[in-house]
Parts: structure tokens; C-alpha cells; sequence
């Protein structure tokens, strides 16, 4: 009842404005895509537009559109000796302007069948090294997909070849790997797992730091990356953020699932081109909790998050930004407060205390020798925390402290790329990364003694990751072009290092369809904290087993075809296969191997393990994508894979992220209501094939009076089939001088019972569940002006 009379309120802010014409301003610039350098004299108009809307980009590549009219238009750009642009279902907005930055590819060859091409597919990724794997996504895609919540990664979950490792985690399945395969990179620099609730170790958590209002359109790849992303072996988040408007003061506030929200972005000063982004939300599931939704545990999780980006531009020493983004949470599990159907995170009878915090800032700046060579340097510190307490919580005896952990990470780095673009044929990138890591971590458990054995204990222990590459492209002509690329990785705790060549090539056949094909090698340090794992031996001396552990290496090899059947809508076929190998595994023979690490709370520490194990992962996928315009859009996603591995027991096992399909189907149509608002409905359904787990021996559990499981079998079997229905429903009202969106999402439509993991109820001495989210609600509540 709550939740209607809420949603009754809500309602009540849809209006009809006057009908009157409302406009926006849209301004950007128009750079090269390969040396980034402005282009001058291109044209720009609103396609359709009656009278034309049009401008001519100045000598700094900035242009500014006047009286826009709100809602959907398509952009044309052009410019002689480029390909055209088209950039399509722009959202106006009457109470934010829309600022754009367009990138154009120098032709090798004018002629007029190139230019009846249709370029600016929203599917190709901004970065031009990258050719097979790979996508940009914008924004609103973060916003318009049912179920997202927002979050790019939670988005990027419905693109082919990747899959939510639950829903409770953002952590994200690509091609079967472990969600420690993937990289998150902001402005350049590598960073920590940007979640709430990320734990050390892992790349994903409950709810995102990261602030869509202040990203720009992004990259994210799946295989074979380019030579300048390094230390990961499943995918990439290369993301950016906007700079503030530089001509105009606008705000944002908001509420929803990631909290309070007020935002300001703006110029420094009048006639000034420096501007100002920044952002700072609070938790408001204390305010879910008290309209009735479960959000799955006894305790309410708390958060706050601060994002900002400040921008100078320079007449002669290039462009500096200072950039941050940072967030602390915390929550409490209490047993006692348990209600049906709560997680028990698999160890029932414990009380858990956790908060973590995260943040980075850094400085960049770029600076161009000339219009075809530039460097791009970033300084930047980083720090990621965590602390962990578990006590036992059995009934009619004394709390015991069963374990804890305070860790925390510092990191400073330092980018350097150079670019230069040759020629239209012919560019290349050098670059450096270095992250020099202070690490302390302190953790100790309870042993069946009652004495506590101490894990780890490690106090500012610098070590350092030196990485370099190379890369180059070269185009034979508009259709075909050629990429290389070399990586290094050096690890200067135990002095390991790595080559890791890349290699792709793509080739447009005609105006609708193109092959490419890619091989990369790819190599990733193991959690950093794994490495001071210490071994008590017989003697009573305690060594670090681990410390001497290799990186984890993965081959990459895929073939891709697409269709581009006309210019909103495409069919994508890839296939890929990945030899994975040099993984840590145990030196007695057994199960056990990191290919299964990194998707949960907490995941089992082992000591003494060595680089023997080895692992595959080959699969197809399929995408079949309409863009949207004439008010609808949809995404049809599938993938048929295998992912299997081997510990030092050399059997051939199940990974645990071995679901062998997943299918998804997105739609939305947005309805216009009255002359300036409108109501989309957008929908979402995944099914999917559930998870490997290793079952609880009952029998044994029983015996012992505690969770044991069945090592024998592990990885055997698997949960039954994932499925999940989702809906949005979303207002988007333009009033003079602001606009307001109001939305509802509705998560798991029939409220199926996923399950999350099987575990051992000590009470009852049977075999019990926790199941993923119900029912469940998400709403927003926006105004810009």
C-alpha cells in the first residue's frame, strides 16, 4: 500500500505545459579522432530542421546551435576530406544544456562513395585502436535500460558475452572469466574497485561510486584489447568524465536508488573557458526500508559518494584537469535481526560488520606539440579500505570474535601517451604506467582450538607495477586497416615480467558489412594481498608462500562479423576462444584454483599456491540491435559458451561461472505527451543458465555440527536456470527554464526465486537457501535547471 500511495504522489507532478516552443542550446567542439586537434570550418545541422538549424565550427573546433527544438534530433556533421558524422535521438532537454564532442576520421580517399556511408554508429568505440570486442556506450544508456539502476557495469551486463554474477553484486561474468579479470580505468589511470561495499580483491559491489551525471560516453571492451590497457585478462571500462558546462551555471537534484543527490556544474568566471563539475549523494535506503522493500539483509546498508572534475584550458600550455572520485559505506548484519529470506552471505549464526572506503584524485594535462602530436600525463593517488568483523552468534552462548580484517591499499600513479598521427594512413601511441602500492593488511580467524591464527600482517609494504606498450594502425584505405601493438608488465615484489604482443585486423567489405578479426595476450597480477599470505611449517617459522606467485595469462582469439542493415539497426555475430593458463593453483592436488576467485563478499584465502593451472573459454555470441528512433529501441543479446578448468588434480572442471547460455531481450517506446513531455515504458527480460557450486556434504554437517562441503563434487552441479523480468516506467516533463524526470523501476516482474548460493542451517541441521531479489523497486526523482 505504501508503494502505491507512493507511486500516486509521484504522479501528481505530471502536468501539461503551455504550447509555447521550447528550445535548448547545444555547443561542442569538432576534433580529429585520431590526433584529437580541432578541426575548423566543419559544418554542423540539425537534420529535419525547419527553418535549418545549422553552424560552422571556429578555429578552436567549438560551435553553438541555438534554439534547439527539445526532445529527439539527429546531428549531421561534416567536413571536406572526413567522414560525415551522424549523431542520432539526441535527447534536449528545456533545463540542461547539451554539449557535445564530435570526433571525425580523415578519409584516405575522397570519393563520393564514401561519403554515402553511413558513419557514427553508436556501437563503434571511441577508441580507433580497437577493433574487435569492443563498444561505446552513452549515458542514457546507463538510465534507459530496465534494471540498471544507473551503473554502467549493472548496464553492461546486457551486451553480449557478459552476465550479472548475481543480483545482489554489480560484478560482471565476461566470456566465462572471473569478474577479477576486469579493469577499471578513469581519465587514463587505473583504479580500485569503484564500488560500495567492494571488498579488496574484487571489481564490483552492491551499489556504484561512479556518478552517471558526471560520465561521458565510454568505452567498454570484452576481448583483445588494445596494447595500452594492461593487468587484466577479461574486459575493460575505459571511462570518462565531462567537463562542466564553461558557459552556464546548472544544477541537479535527485533521489533514488544511490541516494540523495545535489549537483552544480558551470564557468569559474564570465567569458571564462574553465569550468566546474561536481556531485555529492547520501544513502536513502533508510527511506526504502521504511516503505516496506527488502533490499535482502537484516541491516541498512549506509553510503555516501563525491564526485568532481575541474577544468582549466590554457592559450599555450594545454589543457589541466583536477578530477575525484571517492565513498565510504558501512553496515551492520546482525543475526538477530535476520528475517525470512535474508541473505546469510553462507555462514549462518554470525553477526558481520563491514564499511569500506574508496576514493581517487588526480591531475591531468595534455598538451599539443602540433596539430598531429600530443602527450597526455596524469598523476594521481588512490586508496581503497576495508574492514571486517564476523562474531559468532549462536543462541544461548557467548559471542565469539570468528574473524577480522582491517586492509587497506595507497596508491600513486603516473600516466604518460604519446600520440602522434603520421598521416591519414598511419598513427601510433607510446606510453608508461606506474602504480606504486603501499599495502597494509591485518586479518586473523578462529580456530577450532579457540586460538587465533593470524593471517597476514603486512605494514606499509611498498611494491611497484612498472607497465609500457606500443602501438600503431595503419589504414591501406577506407575499408581496410591493420593494428599492432606490444605490452610489458613488471612486478618489482618478486621481479616477475611479462610480454604480451596484440594484434587485429578489420575490414568493411561495403557500406553494410565488415569482418575483423584479433588476437591478444593478456596477463594480470593476482590480488596483491594474496602475496603476504603467511605458512606456519613445522619448524614454527611462518614464510609467505605465495609471494613468489607469476602473473595469470590469457590468449585471446576471436572473429567477428557485422551488419549493419540499415542505419539504425544492426546484426553482430563473434566467436572467441581463450587459452588460459599460468593460473594459481595448490601444490597438493586438488580443486582449488583463483580462476574461481572474486565475485562474492569474501572468497577463501589459500597459502602455497604455484602457476600450474589452466583453464578455457570459448563460445559465440549474437547482438541484434535497433538504435533508437521514431520513439523505440530494442537489444537482443545471446551467447552460447564453455568454461572450463583445471586445478592441480589436472581434472577438467566446471568453473563456477559456467551457465553455457544467456539470453536477453530489451524494448522501450517512449510515448510524447503533450508538446513537451514524454512516457517511455522500457523492458527487460535474462534467463540464463545458473551457476556451478560445490554442495554442502549433509551428511558430515550433521556430524560435525557445521557447514562442510563436498570437495568431491565440486563444481558439479549447478542451480537451476536464472530468470528475471523487469519494467520501467518513466516521466520526462520540460518546463521553461527546467525539467523533471520521474521514474519507477520494477525489478523481477514475477517475483521468480533465483537462487544465490546453498548453505548449512547449524539450528536445524538441514541445507537451506538464499535466494537473489524478489520483488523490488527502484525509483528516481530528478529535476535539472
Amino acid at each position: 500500500m505504501k508503494i502505491q500511495l507512493l507511486l500516486i504522489a509521484l504522479l501528481l507532478f505530471v502536468n501539461t505545459a503551455k504550447a509555447q516552443e521550447y528550445t535548448q542550446t547545444v555547443r561542442g567542439t569538432v576534433i580529429d579522432a585520431t590526433s584529437k586537434s580541432p578541426i575548423p570550418g566543419a559544418n554542423i545541422i540539425v537534420i529535419n530542421s525547419s527553418p535549418l538549424i545549422g553552424a560552422v565550427s571556429e578555429n578552436d573546433g567549438s560551435f553553438v546551435l541555438k534554439n534547439v527544438p527539445i526532445g529527439k534530433q539527429d546531428i549531421a556533421v561534416r567536413f571536406m576530406g572526413y567522414k560525415p558524422v551522424y549523431l542520432r535521438a539526441l535527447t534536449i532537454k528545456s533545463g540542461k544544456e547539451l554539449i557535445l564532442n564530435i570526433e571525425m576520421t580523415e578519409m584516405i580517399i575522397t570519393t563520393d562513395e564514401v561519403v554515402v556511408k553511413a558513419y557514427g554508429r553508436k556501437d563503434k568505440p571511441l577508441n580507433e585502436m580497437a577493433q574487435v570486442s569492443a563498444r561505446s556506450f552513452t549515458v542514457e544508456e546507463t538510465e534507459r535500460y530496465a534494471g540498471t539502476w544507473f551503473d554502467p557495469a549493472r548496464m553492461a551486463a546486457n551486451y553480449a558475452g557478459v552476465m550479472a554474477a548475481g543480483d545482489q553484486r554489480n560484478d560482471i561474468i565476461i566470456r566465462g572469466n572471473s569478474p577479477l579479470g576486469l579493469l577499471w580505468q578513469l581519465e587514463g589511470i587505473n583504479i580500485p574497485n569503484p564500488n560500495h561495499f567492494g571488498t579488496l580483491g574484487t571489481t564490483g559491489g552492491p551499489i556504484s561510486i561512479l556518478n552517471n551525471n558526471l560520465l561521458d560516453n565510454s568505452d567498454f571492451f570484452t576481448g583483445a584489447f588494445p596494447a595500452e590497457y594492461g593487468n587484466a585478462t577479461a574486459g575493460v571500462f575505459d571511462l570518462k568524465m565531462r567537463n562542466g558546462n564553461n558557459k552556464k551555471h546548472e544544477f541537479v537534484a535527485q533521489i533514488g536508488m544511490n541516494g540523495f543527490e545535489l549537483g552544480a556544474e558551470g564557468p569559474f568566471a564570465k567569458n571564462s573557458k574553465s569550468s566546474y563539475l561536481v556531485s555529492y549523494r547520501y544513502s536513502t535506503l533508510a527511506v526504502f526500508d521504511a516503505l516496506g522493500i527488502n533490499f535482502g539483509v537484516s541491516g541498512i546498508p549506509q553510503y555516501q559518494d563525491l564526485s568532481f572534475k575541474l577544468n582549466f584550458p590554457t592559450k599555450k600550455a594545454g589543457r589541466f584537469a583536477l578530477f575525484g572520485v571517492g565513498g565510504t559505506s558501512y553496515i551492520e548484519v546482525l543475526n538477530k535481526d535476520r528475517k525470512e529470506g535474508d541473505w546469510t552471505f553462507g555462514h549462518d549464526n554470525l553477526d558481520f560488520r563491514f564499511d569500506s572506503d574508496m576514493g581517487v584524485t588526480g591531475i591531468e594535462h595534455v598538451y599539443f606539440f602540433n596539430k598531429n602530436t600530443r602527450i597526455n600525463s596524469t598523476i594521481a593517488a588512490s586508496y581503497t579500505g576495508t574492514s571486517t568483523k564476523a562474531d559468532s552468534a549462536y543462541k544461548n552462548a557467548p559471542p565469539l570474535n570468528y574473524y577480522g580484517d582491517k586492509s587497506s591499499e595507497t596508491k600513486y600513479s603516473f600516466t604518460s601517451k604519446f600520440s602522434q598521427k603520421l598521416n591519414a594512413k598511419n598513427n601510433y601511441n607510446l606510453g608508461i604506467i606506474f602504480d606504486l602500492y603501499s599495502a597494509n593488511y591485518q586479518d586473523s580467524a578462529l580456530l577450532a582450538d579457540y586460538t587465533y591464527y593470524r593471517l597476514t600482517q603486512v605494514e606499509s609494504k611498498k611494491m611497484l607495477l612498472i607497465q609500457s606498450y606500443g602501438q600503431f594502425q595503419h589504414n591501406f584505405n577506407d575499408n581496410l586497416s591493420i593494428y599492432g601493438g606490444i605490452h610489458f608488465q613488471y612486478f618489482t615484489l618478486n621481479n616477475h615480467w611479462t610480454i604480451e604482443p596484440r594484434l587485429s585486423i578489420e575490414w568493411d567489405i561495403n557500406a553494410k558489412h565488415s569482418v575483423s578479426a584479433g588476437f591478444g595476450m593478456h596477463s594480470q597480477l593476482q590480488p596483491r594481498f594474496l602475496y603476504f599470505l603467511e605458512t606456519k611449517l613445522n619448524s614454527g617459522e611462518k614464510v609467505l608462500t605465495n609471494k613468489n606467485m607469476d602473473f595469470s595469462k590469457s590468449n585471446h582469439y576471436i572473429l567477428s562479423y557485422n551488419y549493419l542493415i540499415n542505419k539504425n539497426l544492426r546484426l553482430k555475430i563473434e566467436s572467441y576462444y581463450q587459452d588460459l593458463y599460468s593460473i594459481p593453483v595448490e601444490q597438493k592436488p586438488s580443486y582449488y584454483s583463483l580462476i574461481n576467485f572474486g565475485n562474492d563478499f569474501y572468497s577463501d584465502r589459500e597459502d602455497s599456491l604455484v602457476n600450474k593451472g589452466s583453464g578455457k573459454n570459448y563460445g559465440i555470441e549474437l547482438t541484434f540491435e535497433k538504435f533508437i528512433s521514431k520513439n523505440y529501441y530494442f537489444l537482443i543479446t545471446a551467447s552460447l559458451f564453455d568454461s572450463k578448468y583445471k586445478g592441480s588434480d589436472n581434472i577438467e572442471r566446471n568453473t563456477i561461472y559456467n551457465s553455457n547460455y544467456v539470453l536477453n531481450i530489451l524494448a522501450g517506446y517512449s510515448f510524447k505527451i503533450g508538446k513537451h513531455n514524454s512516457l517511455s515504458l522500457d523492458f527487460k527480460t535474462v534467463t540464463a543458465g545458473g551457476k556451478h557450486y560445490i554442495p554442502v556434504d549433509l551428511e558430515l554437517s550433521q556430524y560435525y555440527g557445521e557447514k562442510i562441503l563436498d570437495y568431491q563434487r565440486a563444481y558439479e552441479p549447478s542451480y537451476p536456470a536464472y530468470f528475471r523480468l523487469d519494467g520501467r516506467i518513466s516521466f520526462k516533463l520540460n518546463h521553461k527554464k527546467m525539467n523533471t524526470e520521474i521514474a519507477l523501476d520494477v525489478q523481477n516482474l514475477t517475483n521468480h526465486k533465483n537462487i544465490l548460493l546453498e548453505t548449512y542451517n547449524i539450528e536445524t541441521g538441514s541445507i537451506t537457501y538464499d535466494y537473489q531479489f524478489g520483488l523490488f523497486y527502484v525509483f528516481l526523482l530528478r529535476f535539472q535547471f
